[in-house]
Parts: structure tokens; sequence; C-alpha cells
């Protein structure tokens, strides 16, 4: 019997998923992490047969020896890979923030590339259409926080699909910074715009296919038909080294889980005038602003919030806010993750930044308003609230959105 290069690449693959870093001792070998994609290709790709398959992806669409999916499916006779869909940052990764890759066909695979940011509705349905896939894939790792926009792409691209009457299925990967628990002021939807599209958690605590599982059900204007490939191995205690998944940064600014498990706090800095760390080898673990000195660091490691200490720390970002200027402010060093909560530290750094340095302001569009979801927390931290005040004001909301957010939940 002849085996075509295709079919030898699809044998590799499903060995791969099934053996790959495989511990010895057997109960944990029952454990071992396989993401939604491993357990797709370990069933011969059951959920997409005889399906024409576009997928939306990125760099982070990788297989454990870190191929990316896209090359991995298209060498594989038992799928019908036609057509790709980019996101912000590109489906290679070639974009910074805000921008995209644009139109193209793959140099690697010679597939259609489509350009998904920034639309939605029909527009975005169009484009599914315009592809002529009968199903559309979802796989790109999340990180946790509302404002990350990959699952606002998501639950575009959902209601895209069931505009143009496309089965939709999402390959499910960790959330990184576990999935224990929501945290954070939950979205009002009058300040829905792309960094929050619907009423859930600053810090939602889910995988992708349980947001989807979620969305489906309670925002969508009508459910799309929906397939989800689930993890195996995987708890919702467990951190992302936990997996023995190599990190793939999801976007130019996260390029370590260490990155992830403060994002969901420190992104709200986005929201001032004072520098997150971009343009540093530590977005978002970096804050500062010219005229910051050591105080503000004395103010935060005064307040002892659990799991992390303040340095003080100066740096000079490559671009965005401060470019080539040396700038004052704190790195966060987080000691205890379990402990560590990141939306209640973001808030005490606002309300300590805040006292400690005259010149702190808000982006005077507002953002912050975009970030938290309501004018709450700007309004409370500029009436003289105390951090713990803040996170008092959320908890009624955030209870009622963990009762509705507990029915999707796919782990343990």
């Amino acid at each position: 019997m002849r085996l075509s290069r295709r079919a030898l690449l699809a044998a590799t693959t499903a060995a791969t998923a099934l053996t790959a870093t495989s511990p010895a001792h057997p109960a944990e070998r029952r454990r071992q992490l396989r993401t939604g994609f491993e357990n797709l290709a370990a069933s011969s790709y059951a959920q997409l047969s005889g399906q024409r398959t576009g997928i939306v992806t990125n760099p982070t669409g990788i297989t454990r020896d870190v191929r990316h999916i896209v090359d991995v499916m298209h060498a594989d006779d038992r799928v019908n890979l036609t057509a790709v869909f980019g996101p912000e940052h590109g489906f290679r990764g070639t974009a910074q923030a805000g921008g995209s890759e644009g139109r193209y066909d793959d140099p690697a695979t010679g597939l259609p590339v489509y350009d998904t940011y920034l639309k939605s509705g029909q527009p975005l349905a169009d484009i599914f259409t315009a592809s002529n896939v009968d199903t559309v894939v979802f796989d790109i790792q999340d990180v946790g926080a509302r404002f990350y926009t990959y699952i606002w792409t998501l639950y575009d691209c959902m209601e895209a699909a069931r505009l143009a009457g496309k089965r939709f299925v999402v390959l499910d990967r960790p959330n990184p910074v576990t999935g224990r628990s929501a945290e954070g002021p939950v979205l009002h939807k009058e300040f829905a715009t792309f960094v929050g599209r619907q009423p859930i958690s600053q810090a939602h605590g889910m995988t992708v296919a349980e947001l989807a599982r979620l969305f489906n059900e309670e925002f969508l204007t009508a459910p799309v038909e929906l397939g989800t490939v689930r993890m195996t191995g995987w708890k919702r205690s467990e951190f992302y080294d936990a997996g023995g998944l190599p990190w793939v940064p999801p976007s130019p600014n996260m390029p370590t889980p260490d990155t992830a498990l403060v994002y969901a706090g420190t992104c709200l800095f986005e929201g001032t005038n004072l520098s997150e760390g971009r343009g540093t080898t530590r977005p978002f673990e970096l804050l500062g602003a010219e005229g910051i000195d050591g105080r503000w660091a004395a103010a935060a490691n005064e307040l002892a919030l659990p799991g992390v200490h303040f340095r003080e720390a100066y740096f000079a970002p490559t671009f965005s806010k401060f470019q080539g200027k040396t700038v004052g402010g704190v790195q966060l060093h987080v000691h205890d993750r379990n402990a560590f909560d990141p939306v209640r530290t973001g808030v005490a750094l606002l309300v300590t930044a805040r006292k400690v340095w005259s010149g702190f302001t808000w982006r005077s569009d507002n953002w912050i308003d975009k970030l938290t979801g309501s004018t709450l927390v700007r309004t409370m931290i500029d009436a003289g609230a105390g951090a713990d005040e803040v996170v008092a004001s959320w908890q009624e909301e955030l209870a009622a959105f963990r009762r509705v957010r507990r029915e999707y939940l796919l782990y343990r």
C-alpha cells in the first residue's frame, strides 16, 4: 500500500495528539492535557467530515510541537480546509495592535486569507458566504479578560455564521490564568464596544468553548449551529504552565503567561495618561509616567495586597506612551498567583497612582469606562473611594453573572 505525503502527515498528527509528552505514570497519563485541536485530529476530524472548512485563527493555533494547525490541516486528506479568516494582528501575526493583514493568499498553503478585524454582522456574514465554506472553525488562545478582543471576534463570527447559514465549531484551549472564578465589574450594555460586546465580568474565568456556549444561549440574536471540541485533562484550577503547552504570544504585547496573569487588572491603565508598559519587555507588568517616583510603589505595598509586591521601577518605552523617555513607576512581582487578584490589584494601583502623582488624568475619551464597563470605577475613584470600596460596589452584579456562567462550564 502506498501512502501519500498528506496521509503520512495525518498519521503523524494523530500519533502526536495521542502520545506527545505523556507522563509515565498511568494516572497522570489519563490527565495529560489535550487541546481541542488534538482531540479533533485524533478523531480523524469527525466533526468536519464532508465539510468545506474555514478557520478563524492566529499564531496561537499550534500543535504541541509548534506546527501551525492550518499547515497541518492543509496537508491532511481527512479534512477539506479551504479558507482562513484572520483577526486583529492577522492570521500569521504580522500586524501590531489595531491592525490586520488584509485579504491575501497565504504563501505557505495557497489558501485564501480573509480579514475579519473590525467586521461584524452582515458584512462579516458576506465574507463567510463569499468563502464558500460550510463550517467555520475557531481556534485562538484567549487570556481570560473581557477586553481582550479575540473573544469578541468569536462572538462576531458566531453571529455572522448564523446569518450566513454556516455551522460553527470551537476548538478549546486553556484559560491561562485558570477558570476558578469570575472577577471584576460586569459590562453595562450601553458601554458595549469591541473591548466588550456583552455583559460578562472583567475576568471571566471561562474557556473559549464555554464562552461560545454562553454567547449562543444568552446573547446571540438567535443560536448558531454550534459544535465544540473539548479539551481533556484540564482542571479549572490550573495555570497555563501546568499543561506543558508551548506559549505563543496571542498578540505582540502579550509575550508570556505572566503578562496574562496581570492583564485583567493593569490593562486599565490604557484608560489613563500613564504608560501600561507597551514598548518594554514587560508590558502590563511595568506601569509609569514622567514625574512618578518611589512613593507609588511604597503606597501600593502599604495595602498588603494578596500575592503581589511592587518594586520602584524606571523604564524607557520604545513605542507608545512616553516613547524614548525615561519614566518612573512600578513593576508588579506576583509571588503567590493563587492568592493574587488582578482586578482588585489594578483598581488599587489606579487609586494609589491618583493619590501620589498630581499629574494623573483619565484619557479624554473616558476609555476607562469602556474597559471597566460603566462609569462606576472612574467616578468612585474621582470621588476619593478606596480600592475595597470600589470592589464592593460591583459584587451584586458579579454574583448574578456567576450564576449565569455556572450553567455553561465544561470542566471541573
